[in-house]
């Protein structure tokens, strides 16, 4: 039962639930629904999907995408984490061997392993851990920016008189995104601009221009102040 766990764990599950993350994001982006002919392993399990997808507004489509993408990442950090355990602890360096409890037969010298070995990796297990923690930090600071240049701007559009808006919008370039007047803009690596919180979503699930695609990293945006 062990050993069935284990395969399950370590080859079943992952599968799965990449398949599964995966079909999530494409029906929320998608604008109409998508119907295959072919038989495919997970058929019904897209369907499912599709029909609950189907019954999801457009606001809470929206709302949904940014949590796929987190829980994404989220998995990929956990898996970063049980790696760095592994260097500390020595033991169960995948999480199906550390559920089902299954490990390596390991045989060693009279006199016991070299003390020396064991501290190199306990060290890199602790800088990985570090590493993870930074990551963590600057992804946490980046949604507070971001979160904060989104209510900065919801509080600028609330206060901006009508007749201005139509009348600066005229005269200023508009998001690609949004397709209205530039608020709070901000740059990409590639020179592009956007608003802030068009763009910030953007990258929540492509971190990508939405214009050339060229690939860059989120916290590479540039926020320009006093920009007119």
């Amino acid at each position: 039962m062990r050993r069935t766990a284990l395969i399950v764990c370590h080859t079943i599950v992952p599968y799965l639930l990449d398949k599964v993350l995966i079909c999530i994001e494409n029906e929320l982006e998608a604008e109409a629904p998508q119907t295959s002919r072919t038989w495919r392993p997970l058929s019904h399990v897209r369907l499912w999907i599709q029909r609950a997808v189907g019954m999801l507004t457009e606001s809470q489509r929206k709302a949904l995408i940014p949590l796929v993408f987190a829980l994404q990442q989220g998995i990929t950090l956990l898996y970063r984490l049980h790696v760095a355990l592994f260097y500390i602890t020595g033991a169960f360096y995948h999480i199906g061997k550390r559920t089902a409890g299954v490990s390596y037969l390991r045989v060693g010298n009279v006199a016991g392993d070299d003390p020396r070995i064991s501290n190199s990796y306990r060290l890199l297990g602790a800088l990985s851990l570090l590493q993870l923690g930074i990551t963590l930090t600057l992804q946490f600071n980046n949604l507070r920016q971001r979160q904060r240049a989104r209510h900065e701007w919801k509080q600028h559009r609330n206060l901006l008189p009508s007749h201005q808006v139509s009348q600066s919008s005229s005269r200023s370039s508009r998001c690609v995104l949004c397709l209205e007047e530039r608020r709070n803009t901000s740059s990409t690596p590639c020179g592009h601009l956007f608003c802030w919180e068009c763009i910030t979503e953007w990258c929540n699930t492509k971190t990508e221009c939405p214009l050339c695609r060229e690939k860059f990293q989120p916290h590479r945006l540039v926020f320009l102040r006093n920009y007119n």
